[in-house]
């Protein structure tokens, strides 16, 4: 039987990204403080309404992955903290936009009150704002990377949150409430919504690490497109069978909401086909280079085995 490139870099000893995950999360959380220890310019307010929502914790699964890549590639850590501490920003400033009453209207985020909720409506909006800012400052200040690399590292997570990518796809989900969408609609709102800033948390780690050549780096452009709609999808399912004390979030916020869905539009199984499709089409990207990247395969599988 022949064993496909996937099964390859799955056969490769695993273990030790187990062992990494945790060191990683543990300096995001150090960067993230240090980058939010701003003097001047702001209130006290503004300012513990940014902490309060950035160092809440989380899985810190964007981070996770500029770090593995940029590991994979040869790169110290330290070359990496600035896009890992940029992208992780930017996914707060979205989570706290999203959770304002004109978008979805949540409660509750990472097991406790949303920015809004604590604090109020005009110093949420501020947050985003200040955090989003705050995300291209840290990448435009980058220690140690050349100024190609800033302004690649500045273009490529400008494109993933512009129309393009997360402001776009967002809308395209505002739009869509109620509404019915092909799976190929569907598709494209969460490519662009969740997909594009996981992508380019990919491809930060190996701008950062400066040492990926053209065929790797289309390799990661595609593993980073894959595994991001891999994600969604099974948030997607979560929604619909996890609990909330795990996610963290309100279950079920989706079929009230009425919002189109994997498992609204392809129904539960399907739905997990499809990740688990995305999934090895993005580890099948890696194949070529076996040995180093196994340990984006390892969280590859992952993305789309975790419950919360």
């Amino acid at each position: 039987m022949t064993t496909t490139g996937a099964e390859a870099l799955r056969s490769i000893p695993q273990g030790s990204l187990v062992s990494r995950v945790p060191l990683y999360q543990r300096r995001i959380e150090e960067v993230l403080a240090r980058a939010l220890d701003i003097e001047g310019g702001a209130t006290p307010r503004l300012l513990e309404a940014m902490r309060y929502s950035t160092l809440a914790g989380g899985k810190r699964v964007r981070p996770v992955l500029v770090y593995t890549t940029g590991e994979a590639l040869g790169a110290p850590l330290e070359l990496l903290d600035a896009a890992a501490a940029a992208v992780e920003l930017i996914h707060v400033y979205s989570l706290v936009h999203d959770d304002l009453p004109a978008m979805d209207d949540d409660d509750l985020r990472r097991g406790r009150p949303t920015c809004h909720r604590a604090f109020d409506e005009a110093t949420a909006i501020l947050t985003g704002d200040a955090l989003q800012a705050r995300a291209f400052e840290v990448l435009a200040q980058a220690p140690q990377a050349s100024a190609t690399a800033r302004i690649e590292m500045l273009r490529v997570l400008a494109n993933a949150i512009g129309t393009r990518g997360m402001a776009g796809g967002q809308a395209i989900d505002l739009e869509a409430v109620q509404q019915t969408l092909t799976e190929q609609q569907l598709e494209r709102m969460h490519r662009q919504k969740t997909g594009a800033l996981i992508q380019a948390s990919v491809v930060l780690g190996a701008v950062s690490a400066g040492t990926a050549d053209a065929a790797q780096r289309v390799a990661l452009e595609k593993f980073g497109a894959e595994i991001g709609l891999a994600f969604q999808i099974q948030d997607d399912i979560l929604d619909v069978e996890g609990q909330t004390d795990l996610l963290g979030k309100r279950a079920g916020a989706d079929a009230d909401r009425v919002k189109p869905t994997y498992p609204s539009v392809l129904g539960l199984e399907s739905a997990r086909a499809r990740a688990h499709a995305c999934r090895d089409c993005a580890i099948e990207a890696l194949a070529p280079w076996k040995e180093r990247f196994a340990h984006l395969a390892e969280f590859a599988d992952f993305l789309v085995a975790r419950a919360s």
